[in-house]
């Protein structure tokens, strides 16, 4: 009986613990996803700072291609942007299936402790029963045992009194 309890308890750990490590490594691909975007972002601001520098028309004024091309690395800053947002809603989301798997397990956790404290206060109280009747049990032998040693005495006196009684009289 408690082998298979202490399998399911050990299977049961191990799966808990492939889950949290499947999270943990999906949330840490997100983290990877949002600093290559992050990098990205940086790279193109660096491009973006080049580019409002960039001044090739006549006396070195900026061009109406030099301002595009600024307005569409701005344009890419901004699309990046969006897009780590939105992998940082993602990543938002594992943190907060992570908060509501951990707080389902203290629950789960709680609940079991619960019970096997229950467990322990009806066995302990299992065990004071059985102490009480094996102590009548053997109050009630000892109690036999004296009245047969008692009788046995008694049957023994009696024996011997009328044995003598018998022979006396002639």
């Amino acid at each position: 009986m408690i082998r298979p309890l202490l399998l399911f308890i050990c299977l049961s750990t191990s799966i808990n613990a492939l889950a949290v490590q499947s999270d943990t490594s999906a949330y840490q691909v997100q983290r990877l996803k949002i600093n290559a975007l992050l990098a990205e972002r940086s790279a193109k601001f660096g491009q973006y700072d080049l580019s409002l520098s960039a001044r090739t028309g006549i006396f070195g004024l900026q061009t109406k291609n030099d301002l595009k091309n600024s307005n569409e690395i701005l344009r890419g800053i901004i699309l990046n942007d969006n897009n780590i947002f939105r992998e940082l809603k993602v990543l938002m989301n594992y943190k907060d299936q992570e908060v509501q798997q951990v707080q389902t397990n203290a629950g789960n956790n709680a609940k079991r402790i619960e019970a096997y404290m229950l467990t322990i206060k009806k066995l302990q109280d299992q065990n004071e029963e059985l102490k009480k009747k094996t102590a009548t049990i053997t109050a009630e032998k000892y109690t036999e045992t004296y009245s047969i040693i008692f009788l046995i005495l008694i049957i023994i006196g009696g024996g011997i009194f009328f044995f003598n009684k018998i022979r006396k009289k002639p």
